[in-house]
């Protein structure tokens, strides 16, 4: 019984160590994945000679993961806002892609996601300002 705590510890930080190291292989996967998808569209402009807005969209959804990427190999953590604005390129890019066969109902259910988004990346941004996180305060001490 003397050595059920320090059994315990040992168990909890190999475990926190496999977590991890799962974490960092499905970053390497996603950043991989991301950037052969990115090769491709790449490859496909320069073979068609042509660029269209929903090619450049897609370019700015990959930025967008890379940058999600980099900040969690940065800090450890992803902030909320970075699926969010994926999400609204995401949606715009629908609605491009669809042009031809939007109907009036699915132009504005798309605006109005989009909106609603927005709404809330403001107010993520607004509560982080006025209740910022202890890792956030430790973040601004940081940086002075």
């Amino acid at each position: 019984m003397k050595y059920e705590g320090t059994l315990r510890r040992r168990i909890k930080e190999r475990l926190e160590q496999i977590i991890e190291m799962a974490e960092l292989i499905g970053l390497l996967v996603i950043g991989i994945g991301t950037a052969l998808a990115m090769g491709h569209l790449i490859w496909t402009m320069a073979d068609s000679r042509d660029v269209s807005l929903t090619d450049l969209l897609l370019m700015f959804l990959f930025l967008e993961v890379f940058a999600m990427v980099g900040q969690y190999l940065k800090a450890g953590q992803l902030p909320v806002r970075f699926p969010l604005y994926i999400a609204m390129v995401s949606i715009a890019r629908d609605v491009i892609l669809r042009a031809g066969t939007n109907t009036d109902r699915h132009l504005a259910a798309s605006a109005g996601a989009i909106v609603l988004i927005a709404l809330g990346v403001l107010l993520l941004r607004y509560g982080q300002s006025k209740y910022p996180s202890h890792s956030d305060e430790q973040a601004d001490e940081d940086a002075h």
